[in-house]
């Protein structure tokens, strides 16, 4: 985080995950596919031996459409429905 430029007290890797996880949610996707990405892994070892690949297609589109989505947020931030949102 520091190398991007961030200090301790603005934002963690945690930060940008809780992020991720809320905008992915919100977007709909597959709770289970968002976690599996987020490498939240199955408690369970051998099972998780087995999992690699879970949920790989949705997860490769997934994370094409968040891709897009932080491009458009980089173009055009969401300052409009924050706004009309307060008033």
């Amino acid at each position: 985080m520091r190398s991007l430029g961030y200090s301790g007290d603005q934002m963690t890797g945690h930060g940008f995950r809780t992020s991720a996880s809320t905008m992915l949610n919100e977007l709909g996707w597959n709770r289970d596919a968002i976690e599996r990405q987020l490498a939240h892994s199955e408690r369970n070892s051998v099972r998780a031996a087995y999992n690699q690949a879970e949920f790989l297609p949705e997860r490769i589109q997934m994370m094409q459409a968040w891709a897009d989505r932080l491009d458009t947020l980089r173009i055009a931030p969401v300052v409009e429905e924050m706004s009309e949102a307060v008033f």
